[in-house]
Protein backbone atom coordinates (compact mmCIF):
# COMPACT_ATOMS: atom_id res chain seq x y z
CA UNK A 1 0.00 0.00 0.00
CA UNK A 2 2.84 2.74 0.83
CA UNK A 3 3.95 2.21 -2.67
CA UNK A 4 0.76 3.04 -4.16
CA UNK A 5 0.56 5.49 -1.86
CA UNK A 6 4.01 6.94 -3.04
CA UNK A 7 2.80 6.82 -6.78
CA UNK A 8 -0.08 9.18 -6.04
CA UNK A 9 2.16 11.35 -4.29
CA UNK A 10 4.36 10.99 -8.12
CA UNK A 11 1.05 11.90 -9.86
CA UNK A 12 0.70 15.03 -7.88
CA UNK A 13 3.88 15.82 -8.24
CA UNK A 14 4.37 15.73 -11.99
CA UNK A 15 0.90 17.87 -12.28
CA UNK A 16 3.10 20.33 -10.10
CA UNK A 17 6.32 20.53 -11.87
CA UNK A 18 8.09 20.71 -14.72
CA UNK A 19 8.86 17.65 -16.91
CA UNK A 20 11.46 14.82 -15.27
CA UNK A 21 13.72 13.21 -17.56
CA UNK A 22 11.71 9.13 -16.54
CA UNK A 23 9.18 8.18 -14.13
CA UNK A 24 11.10 4.76 -12.24
CA UNK A 25 8.86 1.80 -11.33
CA UNK A 26 10.88 -0.08 -8.71
CA UNK A 27 8.06 -2.12 -7.12
CA UNK A 28 4.54 -1.83 -7.61
CA UNK A 29 2.17 -4.73 -6.51
CA UNK A 30 -0.70 -3.30 -8.39
CA UNK A 31 -4.26 -1.94 -6.72
CA UNK A 32 -7.21 -0.26 -7.91
CA UNK A 33 -7.43 0.21 -11.89
CA UNK A 34 -8.23 3.87 -11.31
CA UNK A 35 -5.15 5.29 -9.47
CA UNK A 36 -2.66 3.65 -12.59
CA UNK A 37 -4.86 4.70 -15.13
CA UNK A 38 -5.15 8.40 -13.85
CA UNK A 39 -1.05 7.97 -12.90
CA UNK A 40 0.50 6.70 -16.34
CA UNK A 41 -2.06 9.03 -18.25
CA UNK A 42 -0.71 11.98 -16.85
CA UNK A 43 2.90 9.88 -17.37
CA UNK A 44 1.71 10.02 -21.04
CA UNK A 45 0.85 13.63 -20.88
CA UNK A 46 4.19 14.70 -19.77
CA UNK A 47 6.64 13.13 -22.02
CA UNK A 48 8.90 11.26 -19.84
CA UNK A 49 10.42 7.97 -20.42
CA UNK A 50 9.38 4.82 -17.98
CA UNK A 51 12.27 3.08 -16.67
CA UNK A 52 10.75 -0.02 -15.34
CA UNK A 53 13.67 -1.14 -12.45
CA UNK A 54 11.67 -3.97 -10.78
CA UNK A 55 8.26 -5.82 -10.28
CA UNK A 56 5.11 -3.85 -11.59
CA UNK A 57 2.63 -6.13 -11.42
CA UNK A 58 -1.31 -6.28 -11.95
CA UNK A 59 -2.69 -3.07 -12.85
CA UNK A 60 0.98 -1.63 -12.60
CA UNK A 61 1.23 -3.23 -16.45
CA UNK A 62 -1.48 -0.84 -17.57
CA UNK A 63 1.70 1.23 -18.07
CA UNK A 64 1.91 -1.24 -21.51
CA UNK A 65 -1.55 0.53 -22.34
CA UNK A 66 -1.24 4.01 -22.06
CA UNK A 67 2.52 5.17 -22.19
CA UNK A 68 3.66 4.47 -26.18
CA UNK A 69 6.11 1.74 -26.27
CA UNK A 70 8.88 3.42 -27.29
CA UNK A 71 9.34 5.24 -23.96
CA UNK A 72 9.38 2.77 -22.00
CA UNK A 73 12.40 0.68 -21.39
CA UNK A 74 13.31 -1.94 -18.99
CA UNK A 75 16.10 -3.11 -16.68
CA UNK A 76 17.76 -6.52 -15.69
CA UNK A 77 15.01 -6.37 -12.52
CA UNK A 78 12.16 -5.61 -14.05
CA UNK A 79 9.19 -8.14 -14.43
CA UNK A 80 5.68 -7.43 -15.80
CA UNK A 81 3.26 -9.63 -13.69
CA UNK A 82 -0.57 -10.41 -15.28
CA UNK A 83 -3.50 -11.94 -14.05
CA UNK A 84 -7.29 -11.81 -14.89
CA UNK A 85 -9.24 -8.69 -13.88
CA UNK A 86 -11.32 -9.23 -10.44
CA UNK A 87 -13.36 -7.55 -8.35
CA UNK A 88 -14.10 -8.17 -4.42
CA UNK A 89 -17.55 -8.69 -3.05
CA UNK A 90 -19.05 -7.33 0.52
CA UNK A 91 -17.50 -10.16 2.26
CA UNK A 92 -13.89 -9.49 0.83
CA UNK A 93 -14.20 -12.28 -1.34
CA UNK A 94 -12.69 -12.32 -5.12
CA UNK A 95 -14.66 -13.05 -7.72
CA UNK A 96 -13.92 -13.36 -11.99
CA UNK A 97 -14.06 -10.03 -14.09
CA UNK A 98 -14.17 -12.39 -17.54
CA UNK A 99 -15.57 -9.03 -19.65
CA UNK A 100 -12.82 -7.09 -17.56
CA UNK A 101 -9.87 -9.58 -18.07
CA UNK A 102 -11.01 -9.28 -21.75
CA UNK A 103 -10.85 -6.00 -22.19
CA UNK A 104 -7.59 -5.58 -20.78
CA UNK A 105 -5.94 -7.92 -22.75
CA UNK A 106 -7.10 -6.07 -25.87
CA UNK A 107 -6.31 -2.91 -24.28
CA UNK A 108 -2.18 -3.84 -24.42
CA UNK A 109 -0.42 -3.37 -27.42
CA UNK A 110 -1.09 -5.81 -29.81
CA UNK A 111 1.57 -8.02 -30.76
CA UNK A 112 4.44 -9.35 -28.49
CA UNK A 113 2.51 -8.93 -25.34
CA UNK A 114 -0.77 -10.38 -26.10
CA UNK A 115 1.14 -12.84 -27.55
CA UNK A 116 3.35 -13.59 -24.72
CA UNK A 117 0.06 -13.70 -22.47
CA UNK A 118 -1.61 -16.08 -25.22
CA UNK A 119 1.48 -18.10 -25.13
CA UNK A 120 1.67 -19.13 -21.00
CA UNK A 121 -2.74 -19.58 -20.83
CA UNK A 122 -3.91 -16.63 -20.85
CA UNK A 123 -4.94 -14.18 -18.45
CA UNK A 124 -5.97 -16.03 -15.29
CA UNK A 125 -6.30 -16.60 -11.93
CA UNK A 126 -2.57 -17.24 -11.70
CA UNK A 127 0.18 -14.52 -11.96
CA UNK A 128 2.27 -14.66 -15.23
CA UNK A 129 5.69 -13.29 -14.77
CA UNK A 130 7.37 -11.81 -18.07
CA UNK A 131 11.00 -11.45 -17.27
CA UNK A 132 14.37 -11.52 -18.32
CA UNK A 133 15.28 -12.74 -22.23
CA UNK A 134 11.34 -12.91 -22.89
CA UNK A 135 10.47 -8.98 -21.35
CA UNK A 136 14.10 -8.03 -22.90
CA UNK A 137 13.07 -9.18 -26.58
CA UNK A 138 9.92 -6.47 -26.40
CA UNK A 139 10.96 -4.01 -24.32
CA UNK A 140 14.26 -2.42 -25.07
CA UNK A 141 17.13 -2.58 -21.97
CA UNK A 142 17.70 1.31 -20.10
CA UNK A 143 20.67 2.72 -21.26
Amino acid sequence: MFFVGAWMLASALLAATPAMAEIRIIQSPGGEVGPFLDLFEQVRESGERVVIDGPCLSACTLVLSIVPGERICVTKRAILGFHAARSVDRRGRFYAEPEASDAVLQAYPPGPVRNWISRHGGLSSRLLLLKGRDLAAIYPRCR
